[in-house]
């Protein structure tokens, strides 16, 4: 489906690795709660939308790790509450709400006041992971695989991943396309699909989570469906397509736009012929939970 004669698309499916903590999540959360620990911090906090896989996954990590957790949302307390919002309740998660407007400000201003806070009870983690700890764990989702021996070359350990000539992911704050950055080789083309609409400083939010900031890699802007957490019939109907040939599941906000963009990308002639494409399946489907039943021909 994927797949042309020329070209050869596979997929690494994070989302296979944990129920909640799905995908990029367990990499980009792990040094973070380490940390946490380390300071004996009581309560971690961050920040994200009304669809949060974040939010999420860190409400189920804090709760397993006896830890409280607060989840700042970029919403309104008068709007209805989404699935994503009522998981991380359920786990106990508490919800204050920034608003839409000026949901960056506020949060800038929470992040430097905990900056300079003495009393480090609460930990607070930027949206998404952002930062140089969520850089670094999600390095390992490229790093994390032995070295095989390649026959083709006598004796040369390679990472198994080192084959692929483009690596593929979802783009919401960048944290895992700056990770994926560090640790490819550098003939390896990085493209990020930004789920996102109007996000103009983007691409110097991830150089500056970068060790070299003249690191190459792409965004592509044109394949959010109108925006966070948008969709279209045809992105619907391509995940469906998707589950029934390939029985990967997708959601609307992330993982769908990402491989409906591959494929488009694909039929396109984007690739160079003879290419070897990994995709990455950043995990986290419960989004999927705000359509209308049956909608989806899979579980979500």
């Amino acid at each position: 489906m994927l797949s042309m004669a020329t070209i050869q698309v596979d997929t690494l499916r994070l989302d296979l690795i944990h129920p909640i903590i799905s995908g990029n999540k367990w990499y980009k959360l792990n040094d973070y709660l380490q940390d946490a620990i380390a300071k004996n911090a009581r309560t971690i906090a961050s920040f994200g939308g009304p669809y949060s896989n974040h939010l999420v996954a860190l409400a189920y990590a804090a709760n397993s790790l006896g830890l409280k957790s607060i989840g700042y949302v970029r919403s309104n307390k008068n709007e209805p509450l989404t699935h994503s919002l009522q998981a991380a309740i359920a786990m106990g998660m508490e919800i204050i709400y920034l608003g839409r407007t000026s949901f960056q400000a506020k949060k800038q201003k929470l992040l430097e006041e905990n900056v300079n806070e003495r009393n480090k009870a609460i930990y607070l983690i930027d949206e998404g992971g952002y930062g140089p700890l969520g850089v670094k764990g999600a390095t390992s989702i490229i790093s994390q695989f032995e070295p095989t021996q390649n026959k083709e070359k006598g004796s040369v350990n390679t990472n198994p991943l080192d084959t692929y000539h483009y690596i593929i992911c979802a783009v919401g704050t960048g944290t895992m396309l700056a990770g994926i950055l560090q640790a490819a080789k550098k003939s390896q083309k990085i493209i990020g699909i930004v789920v996102l609409k109007n996000e103009g400083t983007l691409q110097t939010e991830i150089q500056n989570l970068l060790v070299d900031k003249n690191t190459p890699f792409s965004l592509l802007h044109q394949f959010h469906q109108g925006g966070y957490a948008k969709t279209s019939s045809d992105q619907i109907d391509f995940m469906n397509q998707l589950w029934v040939h390939a029985k990967i599941p997708t959601d609307i906000v992330y993982t769908g736009k990402v491989f409906y963009a591959v494929a488009q990308l694909v039929q396109q002639n984007y690739f160079k012929p003879g290419s070897k494409v990994l995709v990455i399946h950043s995990g986290g489907i419960q989004g999927n939970k705000s359509l209308a039943k049956n909608v989806l021909h899979f579980t979500s």
